[in-house]
């Protein structure tokens, strides 16, 4: 299939902007001079008209609204994009690249939608959404262990395409189905299966991508330093991935999930200290989350646990090993589930476990609400008398909550300059810190955003430092952005090195060298050291 793939790229014929002939004239002329181009670039009429969109389009809102996953930046007083372009072929993403360039617009890449600041459908400068919506193409090949899937593809399309070719491979991604393929690959995504196979990055084996000259490189066409980078450290930054080649992994017929909650009452706090001590390095075959939620109990303010787990096994050896390293989660036998890889999944995702895998193709997710997301990673344990302190604050606040990601495994046998993603051996869990609301009001949301600020200042003395580290995946803003001036590179280490660590500089150079312009850029990119 690689070899098909990059036949078909290579046939493509190198696409030159110009505006040599007016085909396009209408009250917006800035749609006028996109679609020219697009014409111009070998991109047929009646295809531009069902591929292109400015605000005076009908379909636009619906368009733009379409992969909006959080609710913050879809107000009346967030900008919107000049031109949106659905390419429904790979030319037509190399027409989308020149022309944007041609325009003088910025370029937003947007791939599923769930980047949490919404960098990739919002900009405070004039831009166009580049949305890969249509370029979703999964190819598996069971023969070689190895799948293609293009980057505007779901992850539960990418999961479902898997499991039609076979029930004992599977990929170690993400748990939200309609997570686009592009993003949670190039920003080092992970899932259940991280402490068995690793992130998304460690299983990629090849790529495409089109770089700021219209050019659509392979592997061996781009070069080790780039492919290097867009394992972890943000295609958005170096150009538009096209597609990943991506390496399956095993898994076996019969594999065991379950979700357990504990409360204060229940000995929770205790639990969760044994789990600190056990998470990272019992068997790497169990992957443990635990939700940390303050909720009413008995018309009570306390804390609730949520313990969710995959095991690649059955339940009896699941009970070996939770009854022999985290006795005091009371585990029994009938809080066991076993099931097959895709129903994990599907359980995983909140779906009841026979629902149908089909329902993993679908791109419209139950909900969208406002949110906000923040990140941390914890080297040391958390000691009890600090836990207890971190749930009263939280009970305060009232709202945000807490992911608790195991790692260990797999991730602390992989060299943190290995790809972009440097949080490797050391690092027990991640934390993510979660608020949602429904409420459009902006003085709620100013509430909310607060907590998670006060609860990520109070976290301060329990989680790493110098750099305070940071997950890409989990954007927040609150941790420096650059106004694309020209002070880009100390605007940029100040969350590059959060998110890279060492790996920042490297980063850098290859920005530097592929793209010395500063044309691929975002409030959180890697800048080049000219600008």
């Amino acid at each position: 299939m690689a070899s098909n793939m990059l036949s078909t790229f290579l046939l493509l014929l190198p696409l030159i902007a110009s505006t040599s002939q007016t085909i396009f004239v209408s009250a917006d002329p800035t749609y006028d001079s996109f679609a020219n181009c697009l014409a111009e670039n070998g991109i047929p009429r009646d295809q531009i008209s069902r591929i292109l969109y400015s605000p005076t389009s009908s379909s636009f809102s619906s368009v733009l609204n379409a992969y909006v996953r959080n609710l913050r930046f879809n107000t009346t007083s967030t900008k919107k994009p000049s031109i949106i372009v659905t390419p429904l072929q790979l030319q037509g993403v190399q027409a989308a690249v020149l022309c944007t360039k041609q325009s003088n617009l910025q370029l937003k890449i947007r791939s599923g939608g769930h980047d949490y600041e919404g960098i990739s459908y919002v900009s405070e400068n004039n831009f166009v959404i580049l949305d890969m919506f249509n370029i979703r193409n999964i190819t598996v090949d069971i023969s070689t262990k190895t799948a293609w899937v293009q980057t505007g593809a779901t992850l539960g399309e990418l999961y479902y395409r898997i499991w039609k070719q076979s029930n004992v491979y599977g990929f170690p991604a993400g748990v939200c189905p309609t997570v686009g393929v592009g993003g949670h690959i190039s920003g080092g995504g992970y899932g259940p299966l991280l402490r068995k196979f690793g992130l998304t990055v460690d299983n990629v084996v090849d790529a495409q991508i089109i770089d700021v000259n219209g050019n659509v490189l392979d592997r061996k066409g781009m070069g080790e330093d780039l492919f290097w980078a867009i394992r972890g450290g943000g295609g958005a930054s170096f150009g538009v991935v096209l597609s990943y080649k991506i390496n399956l992994v095993p898994v076996p017929p019969i594999v065991t999930v379950f979700n357990v909650q504990r409360t204060q009452a229940q000995n929770a706090t205790d639990i969760l200290v044994q789990w600190q001590n056990v998470a990272s390095k019992y068997d790497d075959n169990l992957f443990i989350r635990v939700l940390v939620q303050p909720v009413t109990i008995n018309k009570s303010r306390g804390i609730r646990l949520t313990f969710i787990a995959l095991y690649l096994g059955d339940s009896n050896s699941l009970l070996s090993v939770i009854n022999s390293k985290l006795p005091k989660l009371g585990l029994k036998k009938s809080d066991c589930i076993e099931t097959s890889w895709i129903r994990s999944m599907l359980f995983w995702m909140n779906f009841d476990i026979k629902t149908a895998p089909e329902a993993l193709l679908s791109r419209t997710p139950d909900s969208v609400n406002f949110l906000k997301r923040k990140s941390d990673y914890v080297q040391t344990p958390i000691p009890k008398t600090a836990l207890t302190s971190i749930f009263a604050k939280m009970v305060q606040l009232g709202k945000v909550g807490f992911v608790f990601n195991p790692y260990g495994g797999r991730m602390g046998q992989i060299a943190e300059t290995e790809t972009p993603f440097p949080h490797r051996a050391g690092i027990i869990y991640k934390i993510q810190y979660s608020v949602n609301w429904q409420d459009a009001s902006p003085d709620l949301a100013q509430q909310y955003l607060a907590q998670a600020k006060e609860l990520y200042s109070f976290m301060t003395p329990y989680v790493s430092s110098n750099p305070r580290q940071a997950f890409l995946n989990y954007r927040d803003l609150d941790i420096g952005s650059t106004t694309n001036g020209k002070d880009n590179y100390n605007e940029g280490r100040v969350y590059g090195l959060k998110y890279f660590k060492g790996n920042f500089d490297r980063l850098v150079r290859v920005k530097t060298a592929v793209d010395p312009g500063n044309f691929f850029k975002n409030e959180q990119s890697i800048p080049p050291l000219s600008h």
